[in-house]
């Protein structure tokens, strides 16, 4: 599985600039609102040092990362739930991600239009989230008026389901995100409600503000809840997206930044979802695989293929390090460091696996 991330916000907080950023792929940053129309998608590599050393272990001809697919999504503004600038069409495109990175400006600069002529980050994730809000409300209701007269006909699936939508109702209608909220878990993945996806902010701050260490103030950590957060410069990101790996290096350094707003995202994307990562190593090749937090050994072998879940015996197993310290697989296997596993193993970050079907 792949990780696909929607990157929202309101127009000219910095979206496309990211975006272009993070995937090193050009869009139009136009100064004006709505300048993204249709999404543009970036595949981006995951940065992982523990595949390369891998690879290098096994001599690998061939190096495969796991991806996360970045999806730069048109500018959402009030009353984009009834259709304002053309809100219907960009609300839809959110309904297929698997989380939500919205981007709110934190920055001050004259230059650039800010859609409610100066920056208010609360005042802006209201606005973002009150139309997610708004949207939900009529699935939901749409939803409930069919449950209606099915529980009314006596069907007990309905029934059940209908108070569990009465609920998320109340809460929707009292302003609330399903994120983090006790209706989370039971929010039917068939509705696909937007307000139930895990929500990452992305805080748009300039250079100064960086060097600064920002962080949110009380009132906005208050607002953010449960949900986790990334402070980066987009105009900052932009300029060293142009820079070669030694050159990145040497500036991140001056500044005092340990890693760039792309291992930032994916870091708290994968922690977000709760996904891990395990590898398989050899000489042919070496691969990492994304697969969720408590995921078997039999699971896990789904994401390489149906044939390693359905005709699984079992596995042997070992810790990425250990491995690396072992020098290969032979002497790990000599120095008993290999684990044989069964079916109901509880895949762990950073496992190396070997399948036996």
């Amino acid at each position: 599985m792949s990780l696909k991330i929607g990157i929202i916000g309101l127009p000219n907080v910095g979206k496309s600039t990211l975006f272009n950023a993070l995937t090193k792929k050009k869009v139009d940053i136009s100064n004006y609102p709505f300048c993204t129309i249709e999404p543009n998608v970036g595949i981006v590599e995951v940065p992982d040092l523990r595949l390369w050393q891998l690879a290098s272990l096994s001599h690998s001809q061939k190096t495969v990362p796991a991806v996360v697919e970045f999806v730069d999504i048109a500018g959402l503004v009030k009353g984009a739930a009834e259709g304002e600038g053309l809100g219907n069409k960009f609300l839809s495109h959110i309904r297929e991600m698997d989380a939500i990175a919205e981007v709110v400006r934190v920055f001050e600069d004259g230059d650039i239009i800010h859609v409610s002529t100066t920056s208010n980050p609360i005042s802006d994730i209201e606005v973002v989230e009150y139309e997610l809000i708004l949207k939900d409300l009529e699935t939901v209701s749409r939803r409930l008026a069919s449950l209606g007269k099915e529980a009314r006909a006596g069907d007990k699936d309905a029934a059940k389901e209908l108070l569990n939508l009465q609920q998320i109702e109340k809460k929707l209608t009292a302003g609330e995100m399903l994120f983090g909220s006790s209706s989370e878990m039971s929010s039917p993945k068939t509705l696909n409600l937007l307000t139930a996806k895990p929500v990452i902010y992305l805080f748009n701050i300039s250079e100064r503000q960086l060097q600064q260490s920002w962080q949110p103030d009380a009132r906005l950590r208050e607002k953010l809840g449960v949900a986790s957060f990334v402070s980066v410069s987009a105009k900052l990101e932009a300029e060293l997206a142009e820079l070669t790996e030694e050159e990145l290096k040497e500036y991140r350094s001056s500044l005092g930044i340990r890693a760039g707003g792309l291992e930032q995202l994916i870091t708290v994307g994968y922690a977000t979802l709760g996904l891990i990562t395990f590898f398989t190593t050899g000489e042919d090749e070496t691969r990492a695989w994304t697969i969720p937090r408590g995921s078997t050994a039999q699971r896990a072998g789904h994401a390489i293929h149906s044939d390693f879940e359905e005709k699984f015996i079992r596995a042997e197993v070992i810790n990425w390090k250990k491995l690396l310290e072992a020098d290969s697989w032979t002497r790990a296997r000599e120095l008993g460091w290999l684990r044989t596993e069964g079916k109901e193993y509880a895949m762990q970050d950073g496992d190396v696996i070997e399948f036996k079907i």
